[in-house]
């Protein structure tokens, strides 16, 4: 077989595993997931499930670091109105995307099964703080905006909120809170330009993961 061949057949059998994955660990957590079940579900032997990831911590490490890929590559907007859509799109997501879902509920429940792994809320703190930036050197944040604070206050009040929202309406009114939000935090972070031009609302939402 071509080296290329077998590169992307690889690749393609890693990804298999991860998004069989993502539905066990969506459907029994991590304690009741299992290398076997994860295996039939991706279709693969074991030992290519073991080959790509030595062990189940490994793989639900990989599922939990995998979160942006289901979000950024919808985003087309910049600056401020880029960290607003990211946040509207994931409150989206969260209701129907498997491996989105399951990675928040790795992350968040880690603890539990002996794991202690920030690395997915620090990568989307440096996503946010990316978003921040721009927005500064545009003029849409005001000059009192502390772009570290504000990225890593998001990634916490995310955190929070769709765990209450989870637990009140199966994360179904998650857009409508996100907005809420947007509404209570832009006014002190954001310039009067920033004010005026970044657009919230559960419709724009609706429209970003069409």
């Amino acid at each position: 077989m071509e080296p290329q061949l077998k590169q992307e057949r690889a690749v393609k059998t890693r990804q298999a595993i991860i998004s069989a994955a993502a539905e066990v660990f969506d459907e029994s957590g991590y304690l009741g997931a299992s290398m076997r079940e994860i295996m039939k579900r991706a279709g693969v032997t074991l030992g290519a499930v073991y080959f790509h990831f030595p062990n189940k911590e490994a793989l639900a490490l990989a599922v939990m670091n995998s979160q942006p890929e289901t979000i950024m590559p919808r985003l087309t907007s910049d600056g401020l109105q880029r960290l607003v859509d990211l946040t509207l799109v994931w409150s989206h997501q969260l209701q129907v995307d498997k491996i989105l879902r399951a990675a928040v509920r790795l992350a968040v429940e880690q603890t539990g099964f002996g794991v202690h792994d920030a690395e997915s809320f620090h990568e989307w703190q440096k996503i946010m703080e990316e978003c921040l930036l721009v927005a500064r050197d545009r003029g849409e944040l005001a000059d009192s905006a502390e772009v570290r604070r504000i990225a890593e206050f998001v990634v916490g009040a995310c955190t929070g909120m769709q765990l209450y929202s989870d637990l009140v309406t199966n994360r179904s009114d998650l857009p409508r809170r996100t907005v809420t939000m947007w509404e209570l935090l832009i006014p002190s972070i954001a310039s009067e330009s920033g004010r005026k031009s970044v657009k919230v609302s559960v419709r724009r939402a609706a429209a970003l993961i069409k």
